[in-house]
């Protein structure tokens, strides 16, 4: 399952949903569904435009975790 921490990242900048859609120029819908973790797909230019904005790489905005182990 691959985790998405933008709603961590956002919380550590102080930012809403809107703020982000603003500075990064993505649809409103495609960040609610990152930051909500319900996104199927992400664009390779959303990633890119989300480090930008964080300043991050993006093992720092998305995560793999294995549950084969649980």
């Amino acid at each position: 399952m691959v985790r998405c921490h933008l709603a961590r990242l956002m919380g550590e900048h102080k930012m809403k949903i809107v703020d982000v859609a603003r500075e990064t120029g993505l649809n409103r819908n495609t960040v609610t569904l990152l930051y909500k973790e319900t996104a199927q797909r992400v664009e390779l230019d959303a990633l890119d435009k989300l480090c930008k904005l964080f300043n991050c790489e993006v093992g720092d905005l998305l995560e793999f975790q294995d549950k084969r182990g649980e």
